[in-house]
């Protein structure tokens, strides 16, 4: 049985709920993961400490090969991609070995730019297409996870 993991510190309600009404039709354990700081509704729950990393340390060492991840953080997708696992974001975007250096390296030009005393906006405020979008793609995610082919390959309406 494959693990759905969630980096539920910054992870819409609508998001959990999808995973939590697909959990036992798709046969898979649902593991949340947040700082103290933050109450998620889940059973099986990692707590961790207020530490800037803790929460995505957690996450890269319960996941394996084939488990699936629901993160915003880029960097986070990239360490579980490197691990075999497939990732997908809130808003439905699937990471994948094609799209993630673009992703960082948009992520390191953002930062550089901030630094320099640039602004940058945030993300957008969540749709009901973002919901419909993840749970769309989440349910792609897990009939790969159930494949024996754990590829990583993207379609182009996934990105």
């Amino acid at each position: 049985m494959f693990k759905v993991i969630v980096d539920a510190d910054a992870c819409p309600r609508m998001c959990l709920q999808v995973l939590q009404r697909h959990k036992k039709s798709s046969k898979y354990r649902l593991l949340t993961v947040a700082s103290v700081d933050h109450h998620v509704d889940n059973s099986d729950h990692i707590m961790v400490g207020k530490g800037a990393d803790a929460a995505d340390l957690a996450v890269v060492n319960n996941a394996s090969k084939g488990d699936i991840v629901d993160t915003q953080d880029w960097g986070l997708a990239a360490l579980v991609l490197g691990k075999g696992a497939l990732a997908i974001s809130p808003s439905g975007r699937i990471y994948s070995n094609q799209n993630i250096d673009f992703l960082l390296e948009e992520r390191s030009l953002k930062a550089k730019y901030r630094r320099a005393g640039g602004r940058t906006k945030g993300p957008a405020a969540r749709t009901s297409e973002d919901d419909h979008k993840f749970e769309e793609n989440f349910l792609k995610l897990v009939e790969r996870a159930r494949s024996s082919d754990n590829s990583n390959r993207v379609d182009s309406n996934e990105v």
